[in-house]
């Protein structure tokens, strides 16, 4: 399985240019929730779905943290499925601006709110207006999509140094076998990752 290029050698992830002009695009939206919406997509490294899922409840603006629902990992306790949460940490502005545009604070403390759905889209119109966004920042191919920014994320992670226990709590995967494939990555990605090992030989 590979989460870097497809069966015809087509790029899956976005690089870090690429995620940089998706986020300067997202900022230029006329549409505030589509701004939120795309960096909250691009910093976190969730699925589409568990962006949407977010609450009011699950932004602590205190700690600093996202707090995700994760889709494809249940914990089993007295025969129940129950869900699994990951503290995701994110920029403080992005906060400050999830914030100002859906008035975080406020629906926290109002019980009729904290856990209403911070952007009620559904799933289709999210995907359309994330390739919008792809589209203003001239990003095209198989790695123009939600995906695309949630596998660059983690290459990404990798390549600035997160360990990848990690990155694997941060994306939420049950096994670390599942975030170790991502080390495939290769191209200007894994040049900053050599170049670790050049430096001291060459210094």
């Amino acid at each position: 399985m590979s989460f870097a290029y497809d069966y015809e050698g087509n790029r899956k992830y976005t690089n870090a240019s690429e995620r940089k002009r998706f986020l300067k695009a997202a900022r230029l939206h006329p549409d505030r929730r589509v701004r939120t919406f795309c960096r909250v997509l691009t910093l976190t490294g969730a699925r589409i779905s568990e962006v949407l899922e977010l609450t009011p409840r699950q932004v602590d603006i205190d700690a600093g943290v996202i707090v995700i629902k994760t889709k494809k990992q249940r914990k089993r306790r007295s025969d129940q499925a129950r869900p699994v949460f990951r503290a995701v940490p994110v920029p403080r502005q992005i906060l400050r601006e999830l914030d100002r545009t859906h008035d975080v604070r406020k629906a926290r403390r109002d019980v009729e709110n904290i856990d209403s759905r911070i952007w009620p889209w559904c799933r289709t119109t999210a995907w359309k207006r994330v390739k919008e966004v792809m589209h203003k920042a001239g990003i095209s191919g198989l790695h123009a999509c939600p995906k695309g920014l949630r596998h660059g994320f983690a290459i990404g992670a990798l390549t600035s140094g997160v360990p990848e226990i990690t990155l694997k709590n941060m994306l939420g995967h049950a096994r670390i076998e599942t975030t170790m494939i991502y080390s495939e990555a290769i191209g200007a990605e894994a040049r900053d990752i050599a170049r670790r090992m050049w430096k001291p030989l060459l210094d």
